[in-house]
């Protein structure tokens, strides 16, 4: 009885401090879709800025890009999070990271960037991206690196399609385009094969069917511009389907997961469907993968919808071998919880 009630103790206060943080975190709407209006007012500043070329970036992402360093000292400054002590996401990233390879699985930080961090779409506001400038995402990825994070930088392959003319980017959304979509499974499909920590190949790979389809979509990011809010901007989705046109859902005994924000969720939940995220990764890799999204911010109420899915089955991460983490790259300084280190079960050391 003396052990047991420590042990319960312990339990408690983890989840009731996972509670608290989750109910804010999961009130907050990283895309715009999501964002609340109510204290709107001629006087409030826009949450969009709109450049020339017609282009909308969320206010958030551009301040992120002002930053020339983000973590550790700097973090102080740059976090949005009035909490100093989550202000820096790096130590929450690496304790999840060996959370994780304790139990065997990798982790694959696939942070997405931002729309601003190309020229070429917001050519006036190049002199206060002292981010863009500095190269922070790189600086931030090897350190990264040092700590045995895996990191898989979408620029590169982005800014070849772009410079192909293939947009990756939605116009007047907060999102990645439906082909920045299947780029950035591609990219991380080859990096998983490059791994080889999953399990042979299935001797039966899902039949999956594919077909570019053109939708028609009202951007989040237009409520708060100058253009028509009846605006319609034209996409073409990759559809993955399974026989008879059947959806894909997230198999639970798969070995990939991938956690994040609205990122995982978009072409598949909204805006289109069968052409999300866990959609290409089944077709690029050949593995229906499972799945955890949430509509607000990929830093904190993801990983605490990880910890409830554990406490309700103990065994549900033993057949995981991959986790591919995936949000947008401005919540290393924009998540408005900061970055809280979180067990991925009650008995989890959090290296508190």
């Amino acid at each position: 009885m003396t052990t047991i009630v420590p042990r319960m103790r312990f339990f408690l206060r983890t989840l009731l401090s996972l509670l608290a943080l989750a109910a804010p975190a999961l009130s907050i709407a990283v895309d715009a879709r999501n964002a609340s209006t109510t204290n709107s007012s001629a006087q409030a500043p826009s949450p969009v800025v709109e450049t020339e070329n017609g282009t909308l970036f969320l206010t958030s992402e551009l301040r992120f890009l002002q930053f020339p360093t983000f973590w550790a000292e700097a973090a102080l400054k740059a976090a949005r999070s009035p909490k100093p002590e989550n202000a820096d996401p790096l130590p929450a990233i690496v304790d999840f990271h060996k959370q994780l390879a304790e139990m065997g699985i990798r982790l694959l930080l696939v942070p997405v960037p931002p729309k601003a961090w190309y020229a070429k779409f917001a050519p006036e506001i190049e002199g206060e991206l002292h981010g863009r400038q500095t190269d922070s995402l790189s600086q931030f990825y090897a350190r990264l690196a040092e700590e045995g994070v895996q990191c898989i930088d979408l620029r590169p392959s982005f800014a070849q399609h772009e410079a192909a003319g293939e947009a990756m980017y939605c116009k007047t959304d907060s999102h990645w385009s439906g082909a920045g979509c299947v780029v950035a499974a591609q990219t991380v499909a080859t990096q998983l094969a490059a791994l080889q920590a999953l399990p042979a190949s299935p001797a039966s790979p899902p039949a999956l069917t594919q077909r570019w389809s053109d939708v028609q979509i009202k951007g989040d990011l237009l409520e708060w511009s100058h253009a028509s809010k009846t605006t319609q901007e034209a996409l073409r989705v990759r559809e993955i389907t399974l026989p008879q046109h059947q959806p894909l859902s997230p198999d639970v005994a798969s070995p990939i997961l991938i956690l994040g924000d609205s990122h995982t969720l978009v072409f598949h939940d909204f805006l289109a469907e069968h052409a999300g995220f866990p959609d290409q990764i089944a077709l690029e890799s050949g593995r229906v993968p499972d799945w955890i999204g949430t509509r607000g911010s990929g830093a904190n109420a993801v990983r605490v919808s990880l910890f409830r899915r554990n406490l309700k089955d103990a065994s549900y991460l033993a057949g995981k071998k991959v986790v591919i983490w995936c949000f947008a790259a401005r919540e290393f300084t924009e998540a408005e919880q900061g970055w809280q280190k979180i067990p991925l079960t009650p008995r989890a050391n959090t290296g508190k």
